[in-house]
């Protein structure tokens, strides 16, 4: 969760005021101009390549070459909260690029606006190339500094940096070498291959962090009745992307000898989702020991970054962990916790007295309103 003072948080139900303010940039940050908000949302959802995605009407500011413009433009919002006796307190809410920009007849620019990824993904190489053999903290930040002057990387703990990346060949998308699949599939990159995610958080800094699990600290209660934030969970599920063994493979393709496949799987005899005791090597014991409900839902990953078991072994059981978990949808709508980031872990009671964990991978709330809709998932152990 991004920083909030305590008694901000704790008086969220009492909150007075919710002013917007931003900012815009045409030199890549190294100035920047006030304006104002009328208007608008942001989508903050970690299963996207984008992150952060807002749309918003800038107040104070005009369209043209100096000043909002789709080729160099940055904006960056915060989400001010308000509590009687106290001033406004404010939290990022993204630091955006622009991507379509219409001036209003009634005054202001109409603008949609996407997180910095969307530059990194823009930026492809001119020529096919090779990348390393380095570290992951260097390679990360030199491919994040070639296409953004001037921006440091921030390395959450958990995740190895250090761990050594072998030359990788690429002749396309410089986002494609360091970002992890937003969906569990594909060869992935740098990111994917520590086991972590790389992203942009709110307040635009490029984040290499581990997979978010339901293992992770509570960072906010959201508990109904009296005093609470919460009004009604709206509780839906899906099966998509749901995965109980990830077999992972680390294969150069210069024949070189492979690794692995270093297989993964949900062991938990409790959980929906339990593959069984050993679906590799004894794969009818669920028959054997009378258990018709077990399924098993494979994905295999194969990567060139992959250098040892171990760190396959660390790659397979991240992807494991953000697979696993029943999707469920809870509509937040009466109070909005700006603090809140997607990947963190909430307590949410879902009925009077009970209380479940959940990983939230997505919200969204509009700029200045009071209610919040998130998409988490909690956890599939069977009750």
């Amino acid at each position: 969760m991004l920083p909030i003072s305590p008694q901000i948080l704790a008086a969220l139900p009492s909150v007075i005021r919710r002013p917007t303010r931003a900012e815009w940039s045409t030199d890549g940050g190294l100035t920047w101009h006030p304006c104002g908000v009328s208007g608008g949302s942001l989508t903050a959802d970690r299963t996207a390549e984008t992150r952060y995605q807002a749309s918003a009407v800038l107040t104070d500011v005009g369209m043209s070459r100096d000043e909002i413009q789709t080729v160099s433009t940055q904006v960056r919002i915060w989400q001010g909260v308000v509590i009687p006796r106290t001033s406004v307190e404010w939290i990022p809410a993204g630091r955006y690029t622009v991507t379509s920009a219409e001036a209003l007849r009634t005054g202001g620019v109409a603008v949609e606006l996407d997180g910095l990824e969307d530059e990194l993904r823009q930026a492809a190489f001119p020529i096919a190339r090779v990348i390393g053999p380095d570290s992951a903290r260097f390679l990360t930040e030199l491919l994040i500094s070639e296409a953004l002057p001037g921006e440091a990387v921030a390395w959450r703990p958990g995740v190895p940096a250090d761990t050594t990346i072998p030359a990788v060949f690429s002749d396309g998308d410089r986002w494609d070498v360091l970002s992890s699949s937003p969906t569990g599939s594909g060869a992935g990159g740098i990111a994917q291959a520590l086991g972590a995610e790389l992203f942009f958080d709110a307040r635009g800094i490029p984040t290499m962090a581990p997979i978010p699990t339901l293992g992770d600290p509570v960072v906010w209660r959201i508990g109904q009745g009296v005093g609470g934030v919460l009004v009604e969970p709206a509780t839906q599920q899906t099966s998509d992307g749901l995965f109980n063994i990830v077999a992972a493979t680390g294969d150069s393709g210069a024949g070189t000898e492979a690794i692995g496949p270093v297989v993964v799987w949900d062991d938990d005899p409790n959980s929906l989702t339990y593959a069984g005791p050993d679906p590799v090597t004894d794969p009818l014991a669920p028959q054997r020991l009378g258990m018709p409900w077990v399924r098993l839902r494979t994905m295999r990953y194969s990567s060139s970054l992959l250098t040892s078991v171990g760190q396959a072994a660390e790659a397979a059981r991240a992807l494991l962990a953000d697979s696993l978990g029943v999707q469920s949808s809870l509509a937040l709508t009466s109070i909005c916790n700006p603090a809140l980031e997607a990947g963190d872990v909430v307590e949410v009671e879902v009925a009077p007295g009970e209380w479940e964990r959940h990983v939230v991978d997505s919200l969204s709330w509009d700029f200045g309103g009071t209610s919040m809709s998130c998409t988490t998932r909690t956890t599939s152990r069977r009750l």
